[in-house]
């Protein structure tokens, strides 16, 4: 990629009026979630207008948002037993300005989820850069391109939020820079992780084992870190056709189980190979009674489902989606017990690192408020990860033009990518025939 960024300002933005002091309690999920930033990106179209995505508005939005969010404000501290929390301190967020001599559409046209991005339009997380405050737990960057677009680069601390709770905030955000009132925020956060607490009398009824390190056979062992990462579109026609193959199923269980089918292939793992699909759960209105809608925080778990890749590949894409539905129909009673079980677990070893190179681990990013993030010019043109952390990623979302039609990013090995790339066009045209 030819095109450069360079900054022209960076600032640390302080919420615009005094907030609440004191420590918001981070709950076993939180503590669960991987440690570190989720950098994410979003791409918006000129539009002509004057002051378009101008610094001052951005930054005094982020501001007032900041008094609404005011726990984002802050720093991870530890209370008196050593436990993680969030110090309410109000020392603001990273906010940084720059500019690139890249053209949106050559832009999109090139984009995947992958370092060289994060490092383009992303301020750098601690501790790499010297300077950014140690701590922060948000940091921005809008970078202004040639053809007169804006890419908007975030990077939100983990342990304060998942996917949902990060697309509240912006959500909120966007509805403050485009004139509301911070106090009629859309839908009021909420930040009592009490909610999730360990039971008194803890009662875990389930094993668990997405939060158990076990050792890793060689034939199944990542052997690099490096990953070619892709977006791949699927029509509202292709989606709906893949759905009637899979007897119903819901869109996300479709696309996964057509997903794990196609990595298994391209993978060429051996039919006795075990495969293990993981995904990510939001529990917010599965739990009794549901989190408050504005809950944030982590509400998410991990789940998996394992299989023989003969099993997957050979069988009817129906019959992967009838696995995936059971990775993704736990209740409240799974919940529960996996909160009790990590409240008798050291939450700073567990296993964090990726999956081996036979599995996948698939996130729903469906039905989020993702293309709400319009700041007073646009909804933007696109939103997706800026990376992938590793091979055998996979993120299901809304495409931008909200017909019906689905993005997928993900990753595998870069010697799967190809054939995966072959193997998937083929099945999806095979959908239409």
């Amino acid at each position: 990629m030819a095109a450069t960024v360079d900054v022209l300002t960076s600032e640390v933005v302080v919420p615009a009026e005094e907030t609440p002091a004191g420590a918001v309690w981070l709950s076993n999920l939180d503590l669960a979630a991987r440690r570190g930033y989720t950098p994410t990106v979003y791409f918006y179209r000129a539009n002509g207008e004057p002051g378009f995505f101008a610094a001052d508005a951005m930054r005094d939005s982020l501001a007032r948002a900041l008094v609404t969010f005011y726990p984002i404000a802050g720093r991870l501290g530890l209370d008196g037993d050593g436990r993680v929390q969030i110090d309410c301190t109000g020392e603001g967020v990273v906010f940084v300005t720059a500019r690139s001599g890249y053209v949106l559409d050559d832009l999109m046209e090139e984009f995947v989820p992958c370092d060289e991005m994060r490092d383009l339009f992303m301020p750098p997380a601690p501790p790499a850069s010297k300077s950014s405050p140690p701590g922060v737990l948000l940091l921005v960057q809008v970078t202004y391109l040639r053809c007169g677009g804006v890419v908007l680069g975030m990077v939100l601390h983990h342990s304060i939020a998942d996917g949902r709770s990060a697309a509240h905030f912006v959500e909120t955000w966007a509805s403050i820079a485009r004139g509301a009132s911070p106090r009629d925020a859309p839908v009021p956060p909420c930040f009592d992780h009490k909610l999730l607490a360990a039971r008194p009398a803890r009662t875990v009824l389930y094993d668990h084992p997405e939060y158990k390190s076990e050792p890793v056979p060689p034939a199944r062992a990542v052997t690099a870190s490096t990953y070619a990462s892709a977006i791949i579109t699927l029509t509202k026609q292709q989606v709906a056709a893949l759905k009637a193959r899979c007897g119903g199923a819901s869109t996300f269980r479709a696309v996964v189980a057509l997903v794990w089918q196609c990595a298994c292939r391209a993978r060429a793992l051996p039919p006795e190979a075990e495969t293990r699909l993981y995904s990510m759960i939001d529990m917010r209105q599965r739990l009794a009674p549901p989190l408050p809608p504005g809950y944030f925080g982590n509400a998410v778990i991990r789940t998996s489902t394992v299989a023989t890749a003969g099993d997957v590949v050979s069988s009817p894409v129906g019959h992967a989606a009838r696995r995936a539905r059971a990775v993704t129909s736990q209740g409240d009673d799974y919940a529960r017990s996996l909160v009790d079980y990590l409240e008798g677990v050291d939450t700073a070893n567990l296993p964090r690192s990726g999956v081996s190179r036979a599995d996948l681990r698939a996130i729903s990013w469906l039905g989020m408020s993702l293309y709400d993030a319009d700041f007073g010019w646009g909804a933007p043109a696109f939103m997706g990860p800026a990376i992938m952390y590793y091979s055998g990623f996979v993120y299901v979302m809304n495409a931008p033009w909200k017909d019906g039609a689905v993005a997928l990013a993900l990753s595998l090995e870069p010697e799967s990518m190809p054939e995966f790339r072959k193997v998937f066009a083929d099945e999806v045209a095979r959908l239409t025939e």
